[in-house]
């Protein structure tokens, strides 16, 4: 039974973007519903993030923020094994993003001192999903670039839709969100955590209702409501965002020596997050096909969301042939995957070449997960072809950088002519005039000039 589709491009080097699988959805109906709930939240604050919990996650909540006696009752509770894990998680990714901050410079050109300062945004945003799975993974990536970029405050926000101390995964909702979401933000400090989700919680960062400050930054993966919301809010000016990072994906580069259980067992492996998952192998190899998928046969049926799978492969699972190496790396660059896998010898210079993806896996034993859950690069990042022209997140997306310069008085004689000479050129004399009334005497007082 075949569950991927083969789209055979041996022999046409043309553009394949339109050719290449990307999710079906309906934009127009999302934004018209995003737009209500902005409109909504904007108008009513706390009023309307309270009714539109009700309606989308079947929650009655009163008080939005989540007590810091419920924070620190689930880190107390949380298992010793798990908490391990997000300590390691944490320090790794840490390591990470201190190495990614941006550094100040100063220079000097023509003895003109100029440079460039980097200053954190006062308070972020970060949004951590709540649907179909719970994401302490996501606090971690959202939070510490944060916290290493020197914020001063963040606000974390995350739907009720946790099950309570006995089981994360099954049982009946409680009204608060996911306990190890919980516990990972009380182990990490988050300033402030509000039992909110979906569009409406960018609503209220952007916006900031009675519960939820203004943030000058929010980021965070999200379903298709979610990255409408930011990304028409960032367009008003009103928040800065990450990003757009809509439904996952994944794109695996493999040649003759790739073993199809890898390749399989990492399809299946990002398709289990939602049923609109793009799953793409990019191989030089037509013979990987029947293979790959006798071990998806093998691998579905025995996941715990097999049903979740099966829809995303079958609806965006691809396999694209190729002609070689050279044709599969500008594949991988017309994709611009979220999260690029290369199976293949000499994996470590093949992947260098290829210019655009969110992350880069290179080897075999470097599948998504170690991205995932830690290795130290984030995993919030671009989608959809996005990683073309954006990276993911980092310590950088929480820092502005500032432009400065000075000149002496005599180094801006010197560049006075050129002042004079452009200011002209594009008719805005008052430009020049700025410059040349310094070096004229001072008024005498009461001379009108």
């Amino acid at each position: 039974m075949s569950r991927l589709t083969v789209l055979d491009l041996r022999g046409d080097r043309s553009d394949p973007r339109d050719r290449l699988p990307r999710p079906r959805t309906d934009l127009a109906a999302a934004r018209e519903g995003v737009d209500a709930t902005l409109h909504a939240v904007r108008d009513h604050g706390d009023t309307a993030l309270r009714e539109l919990t009700a309606r989308f996650d079947r929650q009655q909540v009163d008080e939005l923020v989540v007590p810091r006696e419920v924070l620190q009752e689930s880190l107390e509770r949380l298992d010793p094994r798990l908490r391990a894990a997000l300590e390691r998680s944490i320090a790794q990714v840490r390591w990470y993003h201190e190495r990614c901050r941006p550094q100040d410079w100063e220079d000097r050109l023509d003895g003109v001192r100029m440079g460039v300062w980097h200053r954190p945004v006062s308070r972020a945003g970060v949004y951590v999903p709540g649907g179909k799975a719970a994401y302490p993974s996501t606090v971690i990536m959202t939070v510490v670039p944060a916290q290493v970029a020197g914020v001063d405050e963040i606000v974390l926000c995350t739907p009720p839709t946790g099950t309570g101390f006995d089981d994360i995964t099954t049982g009946e909702r409680d009204g608060w969100p996911n306990r190890t979401v919980l516990a990972t933000a009380a182990l990490l400090g988050v300033d402030r955590v509000v039992r909110v989700g979906g569009a409406q919680a960018i609503a209220a960062m952007a916006h900031g209702t009675e519960s939820v400050p203004h943030c000058d930054m929010v980021v965070g993966p999200g379903n298709l409501y979610v990255s409408l919301a930011k990304q028409q809010l960032a367009a008003q000016g009103l928040v800065g965002i990450d990003g757009y990072a809509g439904p996952t994906e994944v794109a695996i580069i493999a040649d003759d020596t790739a073993d199809p259980r890898l390749v399989a067992a990492d399809l299946v492996g990002q398709a289990e997050h939602d049923e609109l998952v793009v799953a793409l192998l990019i191989t030089t190899e037509p013979g990987l096909v029947d293979p790959v998928e006798a071990a998806l046969e093998r691998e579905v049926p025995r996941a715990r969301h097999a049903q979740r799978i099966e829809t995303a492969l079958r609806n965006q699972g691809t396999v694209a042939v190729v002609d070689d190496l050279d044709h599969a790396v500008e594949v991988a660059e017309a994709f611009a995957a979220e999260h690029l896998e290369v199976h293949t010898a000499d994996a470590g210079k093949v992947a260098e070449r290829v210019r655009y993806a969110g992350t880069t896996f290179v080897g075999p034993w470097t599948p998504v997960s170690v991205g995932d859950y830690g290795a130290g690069p984030n995993h919030t990042l671009p989608t959809s072809g996005t990683a073309r022209f954006t990276g993911g997140l980092s310590t950088s997306s929480f820092l502005v950088p500032v432009n400065y310069v000075e000149y002496t008085e005599q180094q801006l004689r010197d560049f006075a002519d050129a002042v004079d000479a452009l200011a002209h050129s594009e008719d805005l004399p008052a430009h020049a005039r700025a410059v040349d009334v310094r070096f004229e005497a001072p008024l005498a007082d009461g001379d009108a000039g």
